[in-house]
């Protein structure tokens, strides 16, 4: 059993990682409903959080229904992470994560994300000070290095586990590598070698058999997805029926639409119509992939503003019964 402190999650867990603009509450729950384990909010500004900025603070809502969850803060100053640690346990997630890993530059050029890579001593007092403020478990999400040349995750690892942290999520490339080249998972084993807390893999888990090929090869206590639950809603199910059953079912055209429609309606409930929809276009892809009209019928929906009028346009393209390739 694998355990996040006294938080007990299940064996070869499934975590939705954390996505700026993609995982909201609405996207959580179907994630949770179709088979991830624990999901993640949006990263979130420490920053802001201490600031109360609206829009920040609107991410830390939650919904029962999607538990376990956690709340993911960013920042460069351990004090205000501190601080914005305190305001998130109090909206009652299930634990704290700590992004160390965001490599974009305005991140990194604050000192926050990736950036720490190149701070460990800042790293360890920022997470030791978000452990000693909550009750909560705290876990901490980063890379293997900054660049090809500076990989220290192996003496980071450890730093991190006497810091406090209960367990690691290890995107596998480093900060200079973005989302660029292939995720380097041979890391992993040595990263357990060092560790005694569980140990997370995120970096190339695309397909439901590039899951169960990353828990047979790396030994790792779970994997994160992030890019490949956008392109595919249904992958946490799938890895679950592959892992069972050898197989896994694929969607049809009516289970696609549904859930679509389902997922575009709560985006709406939480966003405002407007907002809503506008932020729903990047699932399109995702739920119409490999079938037979879905990126006319996408290139349409991009130009609707209506909830109301993308609804019919789905349920259209349900009637007419096209199938996948």
């Amino acid at each position: 059993m694998v355990a996040i402190e006294n938080l007990e999650l299940g064996e070869k867990l499934l975590l939705l990682a954390p996505m700026e603009d993609v995982t909201d509450v609405s996207f959580r729950l179907i994630m949770r409903e179709h088979g991830a384990d624990a999901v993640y909010t949006e990263f979130i500004s420490s920053e802001a959080l201490i600031r109360q900025a609206a829009k920040s603070i609107k991410k830390l809502v939650t919904d029962p229904k999607e538990r376990p969850v956690a709340i993911q803060i960013y920042g460069g100053d351990p004090e205000v992470m501190r601080d914005a640690a305190q305001i998130s346990e109090a909206a009652g997630p299930d634990f704290i994560d700590i992004n160390c890993g965001c490599w974009v530059k305005n991140v990194v050029g604050h000192g926050a994300g990736a950036g720490l890579l190149k701070d460990p001593d800042r790293m360890e007092r920022m997470v030791r000070a978000v452990v000693d403020a909550v009750r909560l478990p705290v876990t901490v999400k980063t890379r293997l290095g900054w660049d090809q040349n500076t990989i220290n995750i192996l003496e980071i690892a450890p730093m991190l586990e006497q810091a406090g942290a209960k367990a690691l999520t290890i995107h596998c490339r480093t900060r200079s590598q973005g989302h660029n080249g292939e995720a380097d998972w041979t890391w992993i084993p040595k990263i357990k070698n060092v560790v005694s807390i569980p140990v997370f893999l995120n970096g190339d888990v695309k397909t439901p058999e590039d899951a169960e090929r990353a828990f047979r090869e790396t030994g790792c206590d779970g994997v994160m997805i992030a890019r490949g639950a956008i392109t595919n809603p249904f992958i946490f199910q799938q890895i679950k029926e592959l892992r069972e059953k050898g197989s896994y079912h694929q969607p049809t055209l009516e289970e696609r639409i549904e859930l679509c429609v389902r997922h575009l309606v709560h985006s709406c409930e939480i966003r405002g119509e407007q907002r809503g929809v506008f932020a729903f276009r990047k699932h399109y892809a995702g739920y119409l992939r490999e079938v037979h009209g879905g990126g006319r019928v996408r290139s349409e929906l991009m130009q609707v503003t209506s909830l109301e009028r993308c609804i019919e346009r789905l349920q259209e393209f349900k009637v007419k019964k096209e199938t996948a390739f």
